[in-house]
């Protein structure tokens, strides 16, 4: 194991270094994905009955209150797409905001999923704190694009039924 090697100092700094390029390396990862990837819910995007539509995340979590307040990275790398606000509202937006949703949560899915690393040269109390911090870190960006998805998923559907029935 590395930390044989490393100086506590060192391995904190090792340790903080490899969040960022964890964070940054699975967002870009995410941002280069091809929209054909994204255009559905895979089996680990798609909505689990206890979500009933987002409504879970707003009633439990009270998503509503604080999701505007955490930061929003989705426009940092070129060609990249902000969703703080619906890029248009209609249909092509819409679907481009889901799609954009589908791939944040997959970048921080990634994220989420790097903890492991950590165990090859922290002791284990760190390497289960900074897996803690992933989760901790990951986990409310992952509800906020999950929630924002399925309600816009029910706009597009009602938008849909609207179009069929004119």
């Amino acid at each position: 194991m590395l930390r044989l090697f490393m100086p506590q100092t060192v391995t904190i700094v090792v340790d903080v270094l490899a969040w960022g390029v964890f964070h940054a390396a699975t967002g870009y990862a995410a941002h280069r994905l091809p929209d054909e990837r994204l255009a559905r819910d895979g089996w680990g995007l798609r909505e689990r009955r206890f979500e009933d539509r987002g409504r879970w995340y707003r009633r439990r979590l009270l998503i509503h209150r604080w999701k505007d307040r955490v930061p929003e990275a989705g426009a940092l790398f070129d060609g990249g797409v902000s969703k703080r606000e619906l890029p248009a509202l209609d249909a092509a937006g819409l679907e481009l905001f889901v799609r954009e949703t589908r791939r944040a949560e997959l970048g921080h899915w990634w994220a989420l999923w790097c903890s492991p690393i950590f165990v090859l040269w922290n002791p284990p109390l760190a390497a289960t704190l900074l897996a803690a911090y992933g989760v901790l870190v990951n986990l409310p960006f992952i509800a906020i694009q999950r929630y924002n998805r399925f309600r816009t998923q029910a706009l597009l559907e009602r938008l849909s039924r609207r179009r069929s029935t004119t």
